[in-house]
């Protein structure tokens, strides 16, 4: 108990199991942290055992009020266990095993905290890919906060899937309708969405099965989640106000806090630096690499965590890189290629060699706000955007599947701080576009812009910033709600 007579907060997160939703949530939990709370943050049992492979045997040791935790996920294991899971299984089992082990870890905690060792759970934070604990907050009679962990744009587009549904606009009568200029027709009929296409909602709709279990999955949230739920977002008013506006109609408590790394950088948190979300081991010579090189020369080429391609693909971008003649830094993941591991020829080795430097991962926001990085070649995955922005990077968009194609829609065409990269890249388009990102009129332009942006976005997360305020409110008005009674 608090001297007030107050019990102390007790937050339990709990993100989908892939880097893009860990790396968000646990900025969530350090926030909730700082903010008094205890903090239960619950990895599954797959991705816990990755993260003391990558950070080291006492990463996940925690603090005495920052633990970790993990449940089983459910599926076979792996012959690789380095790799991002194969996500439809992954949805599957989320829907299906999922609830059981969470709620049987709300129990432990609490009769923890019957014998005084922690404070009561008061409160769950959950990635709005874990649905289940819906049924979990209800069983247990606790407020639940669901943190987005996308863009608004995408929860506005996966809120249309069943009206997509009823429209009879997915799934796809057959598979020509992927090539034959249908995804091209226009959704004129979403408040907060301008000119958008189907090709541009996010792309779980592009399927011939009505039992796809992604499309499934997303169907099924849009209707299970209930219009009073309070919603977080690592956005800003500013940049997708038009959205969140449409997203009010909807859901008439939505929070905004984000970027979240600039928020988290208003309070010190040296305490909290150690834990770590990459479930890969980080390469830090990169940053030493970057040093000595001219400011904004360099490309950065980051596709994510789940983005796989094929050689003859990943040898167009190759080229494309070495023959524009600008520095590049290149992260490469073990499982990037389909099927088999990265090989690049004697001959771009040679070519690139002293201008070039390619690494399995890194840390990016380092990378991105580094003055040396001048443009970003990425799958427009949304900490990636956010990140660049903060970065004040312009980018090339080369979306690879899920919210990635809707998050290029408008970073390319609603706040110009993109050029997209057709799906089928060849050395010659990114050659050209790489050169008009780095050195171009256009990239000049969109370089200006996302600094605009970037402003705007330091702005919300100061004291007295939109942002900042939105975080406050939820944590007084939701995640506090309860915590002075018994």
């Amino acid at each position: 108990m608090s001297e007030n007579g107050e019990r102390k907060g007790h937050a339990v997160l709990i993100p989908y199991p892939a880097q893009g939703h860990v790396t968000p949530l646990l900025k969530v939990a350090k926030l909730l942290h700082l903010r008094g709370f205890h903090i239960s943050f619950v990895h599954t049992e797959y991705n816990y055992k990755r993260l003391l492979k990558s950070r080291g045997p006492n990463a996940l040791d925690g603090l005495p009020d920052f633990r970790f935790h993990a449940i089983p996920d459910g599926l076979p294991p792996l012959d690789d266990d380095d790799v991002t899971q194969h996500v439809p299984s992954l949805c599957h089992s989320i829907r299906n095993n999922f609830l059981q082990p969470f709620c049987d870890l709300l129990h432990t905690l609490n009769r923890s905290a019957s014998q005084g060792l922690l404070p009561p759970v008061t409160c769950l934070v959950s990635d709005g890919c874990m649905p289940f604990t819906i049924q979990a907050a209800q069983q247990f009679a606790l407020p639940n906060v669901i943190s987005w962990p996308a863009s608004a744009c995408s929860l506005l587009s996966v809120m249309n899937f069943p009206t997509l549904f009823e429209k009879g606009l997915t799934p796809l009568k057959d598979e020509s309708y992927l090539t034959n200029g249908y995804l091209d027709a226009k959704v004129d009929w979403i408040p907060g969405m301008q000119n958008f296409r189907l090709k541009d909602m996010v792309d779980f709709i592009r399927t011939t099965d009505p039992n796809d279990i992604m499309l499934q999955f997303f169907t099924e949230f849009a209707n299970r989640v209930g219009r009073n739920s309070p919603i977080l977002f690592n956005t800003f008013d500013e940049l997708e106000d038009n959205v969140l506006n449409g997203l009010s109609s909807i859901f008439p408590s939505l929070y905004p806090i984000g970027p979240l790394s600039l928020l988290l950088n208003q309070t010190p948190h040296q305490h909290l630096e150690s834990l770590g979300s990459n479930l890969w081991k980080e390469n830090t010579e990169c940053l030493d690499w970057l040093e000595p090189k001219e400011p904004g020369s360099v490309v950065y080429v980051n596709f994510g965590s789940i983005t796989v391609m094929s050689a003859d693909q990943l040898l167009e971008f190759a080229w494309g890189l070495a023959n524009s003649k600008k520095p590049f830094l290149w992260i490469i993941r073990p499982d990037l290629v389909i099927g088999g591991s990265v090989i690049l020829s004697t001959e771009f080795v040679n070519e690139t060699r002293d201008r070039s430097l390619i690494a399995s991962w890194c840390p990016q926001e380092k990378v991105l706000n580094h003055p040396s990085v001048g443009g970003f070649l990425t799958h427009c995955g949304w900490n990636s955007t956010t990140e660049s922005v903060c970065g004040g990077v312009p980018m090339l968009c080369w979306p690879f599947f899920a919210d990635q194609t809707t998050n290029c829609r408008y970073m390319c065409h609603e706040w110009e701080i993109g050029i997209e990269v057709d799906s089928n890249a060849k050395r010659e388009e990114v050659e050209k576009l790489v050169n008009e990102l780095m050195v171009g009129e256009r990239g000049m332009k969109m370089r200006e812009r996302t600094l605009q942006l970037k402003k705007k976005a330091e702005e919300a997360t100061r004291p007295g910033g939109r942002s900042y305020i939105n975080f406050d409110k939820v944590v007084k008005e939701v995640l506090l709600q309860q915590t002075s009674f018994d």
